[in-house]
């Protein structure tokens, strides 16, 4: 089975809130919400394919990052291998330019949010990290 590489953002605000959106319903994992991010292209790197992902999707440039894990989860359908970095800094203002719903919620808020099962560990190391 291939598996999908995907650059994921854990972005936070100066008061430590966490931007997360909500997926496209006709996507795979559609209605949930997930910290945003996109496939890795055969040329980029993790960290190239978050700033690419992140100003394409909310309008933002990535400043400050450090990686945070990878989770590799087996759907059934498909396999992802999720490259996760903590996004300490960024400019512009996030905005849905896809139409995704977009929240800042804080680490406490995310357990009343559905995230696909391939982001729980991201909220576990998150909760740990802002501990």
């Amino acid at each position: 089975m291939t598996v999908v590489h995907v650059a994921v953002g854990v972005i936070l605000d100066a008061d430590n809130q966490v931007l997360i959106t909500r997926r496209a319903r006709d996507a795979h994992q559609g209605g949930l919400w997930e910290f945003p991010g996109g496939k890795v292209e055969a040329h980029e790197t993790p960290l190239a394919a978050l700033a690419r992902e992140l100003r394409e999707e909310l309008g933002i440039a990535i400043g400050r990052t450090s990686a945070l894990l990878e989770v590799r989860h087996d759907y059934g359908d498909k396999t992802v291998l999720l490259d996760v970095h903590v996004v300490w800094g960024f400019t512009g203002v996030a905005q849905g330019l896809e139409g995704q719903p977009l929240c800042w919620v804080t680490p406490l808020e995310l357990s009343g949010y559905a995230f696909p099962e391939a982001n729980l560990p991201i909220v576990v190391a998150l909760g740990k990290l802002l501990a």
